[in-house]
């Protein structure tokens, strides 16, 4: 699998899974958004976690920087 999130991607995934789970554990903890909120967080911070995201690989997106990319 190749890695396709860079650094700050990292970091601004995390902060916004932190958000979202936050938002569903406490203030929306009596609707029907916790669920939703608590699954997109987890995936954000998956996605953070492993370097690589789904989507920007189907949209041939690539925030890491060319320099920390293994040789060919």
């Amino acid at each position: 699998m190749f890695n396709n999130v860079g650094r700050f991607d990292q970091i601004v995934r995390l902060l916004l899974a932190q958000v979202l789970l936050y938002a569903g554990l406490s203030v929306y903890q009596d609707t029907g958004l916790v669920v939703g909120l608590d699954i997109a967080a987890a995936l954000l911070a998956f996605s953070a976690a492993i370097g690589f995201c789904g989507i920007y690989s189907l949209l041939g997106i690539n925030t890491r920087p060319p320099h920390d990319h293994p040789p060919t």
